[in-house]
Formats: C-alpha cells, sequence, structure tokens
C-alpha cells in the first residue's frame, strides 16, 4: 500500500520549492515523466509542464505557502489529502482538495479540487 503522507508530503515539498533547480529535481525524483496534473485553473503534462505551473503560482502568490490540513489517507495506489495556501503562520485563504494515484510509488496523476477561493 501506498504511504499517504509521505506521498503527500513530496507533492508540498515540490509546491513550496521556490529555487527552480531544486524543484525540477524534487519533481523528475518524485513524479513520473508522463505525470499529468489537472484542477479547475490549470491542466499540464509532464516534469516541464509541472515546474511552469508551480513557478506560475509561486509567481502569483509570493511569499504564499502550501501546507497539510487534516491526515492524508489512501488505499491502493490512490491518496487523497487537503492543504492550504496562503502565508507561514496565518489562516490560509485558499483551501484544496487533491486526489492523487500513484506508480511504483511516484506521482503519475493529480486531480485538484479548489474546496476555499476568495472573490
Amino acid at each position: 500500500m501506498t504511504n499517504a503522507a509521505e506521498i503527500a508530503e513530496i507533492y508540498i515539498a515540490a509546491w513550496n520549492e521556490t529555487d527552480p533547480a531544486a524543484r525540477h529535481n524534487i519533481i523528475a525524483d518524485t513524479w513520473t515523466a508522463d505525470a499529468v496534473y489537472v484542477d479547475p485553473l490549470a491542466a499540464v503534462e509532464g516534469h516541464e509542464g509541472l515546474a511552469a505551473l508551480i513557478g506560475g503560482v509561486q509567481e502569483r502568490f509570493p511569499g504564499f505557502r502550501f501546507a497539510l490540513i487534516g491526515q492524508p489517507d489512501g488505499h491502493g495506489e490512490h491518496v487523497r489529502f487537503s492543504w492550504g495556501l496562503g502565508p507561514e503562520g496565518q489562516q490560509p485563504p485558499i483551501k484544496g482538495t487533491d486526489y492523487v494515484r500513484v506508480e511504483d510509488g511516484r506521482l503519475k496523476s493529480v486531480t485538484g479540487f479548489l474546496d476555499l477561493v476568495p472573490a
């Protein structure tokens, strides 16, 4: 069985890495080459697409950090967890829930949902 907490922590680490080279290394080490990410605002494929998406979110929300909300859970190759995005140490103004499929211990696909978005 997939370790849900470990997968969620890997995922959050990639989104919080501000150094492009280090972020690319995290993605290359923990996502499959053909990984797919989709949410209501974006759809990307592969390591380069993921790196560009994460970099774009960091540019749009400078100083914001992702943090897990609650405990990740999963079964088999599937993991579900919720997260918040906002200034560190403050209540996050943006919240979401992501569903991840894992293949051979690496993130294969992510389907994201936005649970709370400011007007």
